[in-house]
């Protein structure tokens, strides 16, 4: 029988950009061919509502370096998670950590890193936009309660209209 976790969604928590921080300074110190890592995700926009999941973009040189960065996160109890988007992005999720932690490997100039940076930033700069995606969020969470993926696709079509006005210049 499978078992389903519930879509919780919880009210932003200041600690979220301290325990980014924290992890940060862990994740550094692995792959050292690491170009950036950056907070992505609903616990990176102030006062957003999330899951309790921190989401990490780790940007690598090239494709070459994300075996290597694999085997790192895989010895820090990572559990793999697959290329998730079909787009050399590789996701890692940490086991009994809290707050939960899903990394992903990306090579440097990767799209879905760059859509992820560009609806974040837009929407840290546009409150309304942002409470829109809050109601949303709620609004999916109550009807796909024991369907993650169902909760996931439905932003969709909300998330890629912020990405394409955040890369046009819109607002």
């Amino acid at each position: 029988m499978t078992t389903y976790n519930p879509v919780e969604l919880v009210p932003c928590d200041p600690q979220w950009l301290q325990a980014f921080q924290r992890i940060r300074g862990r994740l550094l110190a692995l792959p050292p061919q690491a170009l950036t890592i950056d907070h992505i995700g609903s616990t990176s926009i102030p006062g957003m509502i999330a899951k309790p999941l921190i989401d990490i973009d780790i940007v690598l040189p090239g494709l070459e370096h994300i075996e290597d960065a694999t085997r790192l996160l895989l010895a820090e109890g990572y559990e793999p998670r697959g290329n998730r988007y079909d787009d050399d992005v590789w996701a890692f999720l940490s086991k009994g950590l809290v707050p939960a932690e899903r990394v992903y490997l990306c090579p440097e100039g990767n799209g879905t890193h760059r859509n992820r940076l560009a609806f974040r930033d837009y929407l840290i700069a546009h409150p309304q936009a942002a409470a829109d995606y809050a109601a949303l969020k709620c609004r999916l969470a109550a009807e796909f309660r024991m369907d993650g993926d169902g909760y996931t696709a439905h932003k969709r079509e909300f998330v890629d209209a912020i990405v394409a006005r955040a890369l046009a210049g819109d607002g």
